[in-house]
């Protein structure tokens, strides 16, 4: 539901420009806990853009094509000079713990950065971000598999959400999005 009023949203405001706020207010603040054990942010620590999403590090749907294509991006800007950070919040917290989302993440980027924390601190992070997140059914091999919103979110090094992409766009046609955000002359 909260996917549609969204996509709804977009259309009616039609194209989004790079600068051009939002038609509809998500995002916000949130207190997690990296694959290290270290407590993150929002604010990426070392004032990177922040490519942000929802999804957990062993899901064989949407989470195997979108995090990989992240991962592109990142390595395709980083060719222009632009530092982007991957960033994963999961919705399986059951799934992905501190010891054990580091190793699946860092195989498909080395700076993937993963985020777990308390249900109420996730819960939080999911709303703030129009989150939608249902179990579905219990996989043998892989555990619970779930149900969950699947924009790649792009924040700034503070945070704040500059604009949503669907995870179906190539790496190529992200990055040129992206680079009308992120590069100072907007090119």
């Amino acid at each position: 539901m909260i996917i549609r009023a969204l996509l709804a949203a977009l259309l009616v405001s039609g194209p989004l420009v790079a600068g051009t706020p939002l038609p509809f207010d998500i995002g916000g603040p949130f207190k997690l806990t990296d694959q290290y054990g270290q407590t993150r942010t929002e604010a990426d620590p070392d004032g990177r853009a922040q490519l942000l999403f929802f999804g957990y590090a062993n899901c064989q749907n949407i989470c195997s094509a979108a995090l990989p294509a992240m991962a592109g991006v990142v390595d395709t800007l980083a060719e222009d000079g632009i530092s982007v950070t991957p960033v994963m919040i999961t919705v399986a917290p059951d799934q992905d713990r501190v010891g054990t989302m580091g190793a699946p993440l860092a195989e498909i980027h080395p700076d993937f950065v993963g985020l777990t924390g308390e249900p109420e601190a996730l819960k939080s992070a999911w709303d703030a971000f129009s989150v939608e997140v249902e179990p579905l059914f219990q996989d043998p091999e892989y555990g619970w598999i779930y149900s969950h919103g699947s924009f790649v979110h792009l924040l700034d090094a503070d945070g704040r959400l500059l604009t949503l992409l669907p995870p179906v766009l190539s790496v190529d046609e992200t990055a040129t999005i992206l680079r009308t955000y992120l590069s100072p002359d907007g090119s």
